[in-house]
């Protein structure tokens, strides 16, 4: 598959960059997706969440009526979880919800949601630009030449670039990564992917094409 490079202003340069086939054109797999998203999910999740149990309350252990006699059941404790201000059952606790999956598998998700993409048409390849200084306002330009503006784009550079980061951070709606950043979460999420022209071969390098 061959797209079109695009430069800032939105127009055609004339050049066109191949994708290979073995990353944007495989037969995609659902369910490998759907496992790396779920450990993306998974390992954003904290899992500081703690309910107080009966051990943990603070108060009397003296009992609060007697055994028998009283009409209603047995209570020995204001612990109790029966009782407004007792402990929680079987509430909460801290634990960790990552897991683990095999690299291949990822590889797997990240070819599949590329592959998805591409077949929807939605992958630009922008031509390589640098900008001098921060600039949200340059960034803003180039989604609206791109006509991607209001859409959830992702910009993928073939390296870190700290002045387009901190233009498009303002920017809802737009992320930037790079090649080593990418995940299918990210993919999936995006109406649209926009590679920088350098960036591409730096996909093909990590999935060693």
């Amino acid at each position: 598959m061959e797209v079109q490079v695009l430069d800032k202003t939105g127009k055609e340069t004339g050049r066109k960059v191949g994708l290979q086939d073995q990353i944007f054109g495989i037969e995609p797999n659902d369910h490998a997706i759907y496992l790396d998203v779920k450990q993306y999910l998974a390992n954003k999740r904290q899992g500081t969440h703690s309910a107080t149990e009966r051990g943990e309350i603070v108060g009397s252990t003296k009992k609060i009526k007697r055994q028998k006699g009283t009409g209603t059941a047995r209570a020995g404790s204001i612990k109790s979880p029966l009782f407004r201000g007792g402990g929680r059952v079987f509430g909460p606790r801290p634990r960790n919800y990552g897991f683990k999956l095999n690299k291949k598998v990822k590889a797997l998700a990240r070819k599949s949601a590329l592959t998805y993409k591409a077949k929807a048409s939605d992958i630009l390849v922008l031509e390589d630009f640098i900008l001098e200084v921060p600039k949200t306002k340059e960034m803003v330009a180039v989604s609206n030449n791109l006509k991607i503006t209001n859409k959830k784009s992702l910009f993928v550079l073939p390296d870190e670039n700290k002045n387009i980061y901190l233009s498009s951070r303002n920017l809802d709606g737009v992320s930037v990564v790079t090649p080593s950043e990418l995940s299918t979460y990210q993919i999936m999420n995006a109406n649209k992917v926009i590679f920088f022209e350098s960036s591409v071969s730096k996909i093909e390098e990590q999935f060693k094409i």
